[in-house]
């Protein structure tokens, strides 16, 4: 560290001596990071657990800017939850569907309260105060309903807030930044950072993107927060094409607006550098080949500026990974456009109603402050307390094995004994299905890959069945691209009285291990559109963490773990916390392969691993759940008992009467 900057970071280390260290901060400074690298990790993982700050100082161990003093930028959202979310979630889709993209789609559904703002990391926690005094102060008189009126021009489609709720959200919003400045103060490390920076020669050392930023950050006023004051709204669509308006509109007047609505204040942060790049999110894996290269794991964010993409060869582009902070060149056709908000950190929310959805409750303030979540004075202080603390909903994952396979019961040959020479199906056994799907190719495709059995597709019902008494809520459902997989599914959510509300989504990365699989090639397995039509409803807008066509025949067990644990990692990382449980239909080996990444153990050895998996019956079962409080995962008690049959030979009537 420059000379310069050892100064800047001692007088911020002196002023934080002055009182006692924060619960987060200890352990990272008894690891030996300094204070100010640690606060800076802190604050880029939104302050939750010292183990994400952690890992976020590993992963950055080699980031040109990490000594660089650049505060995150700081907003404050209105968002709705619940159903009313679920609505707007679904006109997102449909209109890029229907519309194509347009600005709206880069952030979540919200209502602006204060613009975008800085904060020094070692401030933070005050923000995190001013936005709980603003809520306590105002909770009396926040409206137990949120008008929203449908309006519409040549280039913006929103609801407005209007009347007297408005009055009190702006007044909510007022507070806080009046709060956020008081509490926050005026910064005399600030105006001695721009003294040095502008009269005295002072060098700070700081690469080009960060150089800019720091200027514009300290001759700011410092956390100058403004509150929105004029016409409060939730964007629906910004800046599309005039002849989708008509469409639009139509596609906004179906959002019914009287389901009940718990709103929430939410603190989000973003990197300051980055407004005005694009953001691309990797899709596949990727080894560097040069030095020069940036390593890609799939689900990370990568900042590119179009404007300085003069070096980069053709299907090649310059990006800033936004897990390591390193720049370097990477294959454009391993990524896709994320949205702005993606990339956003959540820190603190305050939730306003309360509603009788209590999957959003906490126990206390201390738990709510690692969560991120602040409960009004009255929800804290009820005698049901207990209760809610019982109802907590905590993020989960929910791991299945498909139900029996024909080719399990009737061995190798099965299709030979259900086909007739000219490549009919006919059902010789009762434990053979009544009926195929139909295939472009022919029957033979099922040879390696089986369907269920009748009593595996009884086993599924069975578990949807026990899943539904449970009381558990599947929220979202992801299925290896096995036929057998995705029946399992299918049935388990005809039973919960799910299959039209939730879309299985196909994820060939929790595929068995092909290693495992017959032939020296991988099975021929249906597509989508011969599953839409078999009338399995899949998401067709679903982008999996590993494509179909990246399958490769005899893989060795560490690229079988390796896409299993990038699998996971993204399918957790794209369903929203705290609604609902995770359910994933895949194999036997699923049920290691894509639990041990979760709880943070490293892959068995392969032998074991081999013997695991033959002691897992058709649909075993293992449930994770994430402790917040501890930052980790968990293994828990399945919601449902084991499911625990004998066999039944197969029985031959003649021969019975010839052997008497």
């Amino acid at each position: 560290m420059a000379a310069g900057e050892t100064q800047l970071y001692a007088k911020v280390s002196n002023k934080l001596k002055g009182r006692s260290t924060p619960l987060l901060l200890e352990p990272l400074l008894a690891m030996g990071f300094p204070v100010h690298t640690a606060l800076k990790a802190l604050a880029a993982t939104g302050r939750k657990t010292a183990e994400e700050a952690l890992v976020w100082l590993h992963d950055h161990g080699n980031d040109p800017s990490l000594d660089d003093p650049i505060p995150q930028e700081y907003a404050l959202f209105l968002c709705p939850t619940g159903p009313l979310l679920e609505k707007l979630q679904e006109f997102w889709r449909e209109s890029k569907r229907q519309c194509a993209k347009n600005r709206a789609h880069e952030v979540f559904p919200h209502v602006t309260l204060c613009d975008f703002f800085t904060c020094e990391d070692q401030r933070v926690e005050c923000l995190y105060e001013a936005l709980k005094r603003a809520g306590d102060r105002l909770l009396g008189s926040f409206p137990t309903a949120v008008p929203l009126a449908l309006h519409s021009s040549i280039s913006y489609l929103g609801f407005f807030v209007n009347g007297s709720p408005a009055d009190v959200i702006r007044e909510f919003a007022m507070t806080f930044a009046t709060e956020a400045s008081l509490l926050a103060g005026t910064s005399s490390s600030h105006f001695w950072i721009f003294s040095q920076v502008s009269g005295h020669g002072l060098n700070l050392r700081l690469n080009n993107t960060s150089a800019s930023f720091v200027s514009h950050y300290i001759l700011q006023k410092y956390c100058s927060v403004k509150p929105c004051t004029k016409q409060l709204h939730l964007t629906l669509a910004h800046k599309f094409y005039p002849h989708h308006q008509r469409t639009l509109e139509q596609l906004a007047r179906a959002i019914p607006l009287g389901h009940s609505c718990q709103w929430t204040a939410a603190l989000y942060s973003r990197d300051m550098r980055f407004v005005h790049y694009q953001t691309l999110r990797a899709l596949f894996q990727y080894k560097p080949q040069n030095v020069d290269e940036l390593t890609l794991s799939p689900g990370d964010y990568i900042f590119v500026d179009p404007t300085q993409q003069d070096e980069a060869s053709e299907g090649w582009v310059i990006g800033i990974s936004q897990r390591t902070g390193c720049r370097g060149f990477l294959p454009e056709n391993y990524t896709d456009r994320a949205s702005e908000s993606d990339t956003w950190v959540k820190h603190r929310m305050y939730t306003f109603s309360l509603a009788t959805d209590l999957n959003s409750r906490k126990d206390s303030e201390a738990s709510s402050r690692c969560s991120g979540e602040f409960l009004p004075q009255t929800a804290r202080s009820l005698s049901s307390l207990q209760a809610l603390q019982a109802t907590v909903s905590r993020k989960s994952v929910l791991v299945v094995r498909h139900g029996e396979r024909v080719d399990q019961i009737f061995g190798k040959s099965w299709l030979q004994q259900c086909s007739t020479p000219d490549g009919k199906y006919y059902r010789p056994d009762l434990n053979f299905p009544c009926s195929l799907p139909r295939r472009s190719r022919g029957i033979k495709d099922f040879e390696n890959d089986p369907p269920l059995s009748s009593c595996g597709i009884f086993q599924s019902r069975i578990a949807g069945d026990a899943l539904l008494d449970s009381g558990i809520r599947i929220s979202s459902v992801f299925a290896s691209p096995a036929l057998r997989c995705v029946q399992t599914a299918k049935l388990i959510l005809e039973e919960l009285k799910l299959e039209k509300k939730i879309k299985i989504r196909v994820e060939p990365g929790i595929f068995e291990w092909t290693k495992w699989e017959a032939g020296k090639t991988t099975p021929t397995l249906m597509s989508l559109e011969e599953l839409k039509e078999a009338n399995f409803n899949i998401d067709t807008d679903y982008r999996p963490a590993f494509p179909l066509s990246a399958l490769m025949p005899a893989e060795s067990y560490q690229e079988y773990v390796d896409r299993c644990t990038a699998s996971v990692v993204q399918i957790v990382n794209t369903c929203p916390q705290d609604t609902g449980v995770i359910l994933i239909v895949s194999h036997g080996s699923a049920l290691d392969s894509c639990t041990r990444p979760l709880l943070g153990l490293p892959p068995r050895e392969c032998g074991d691993f081999a013997q695991f998996v033959r002691k897992i019956p058709s649909l075993g079962m293992c449930f994770c759940e994430e402790n917040k409080e501890e930052g980790k995962w968990e293994l828990v008690n399945p919601p449902v008992k084991t499911l625990t049959h004998g066999a039944n030979a197969a029985f031959n009537w003649r021969n019975w009467i010839s052997s008497n």
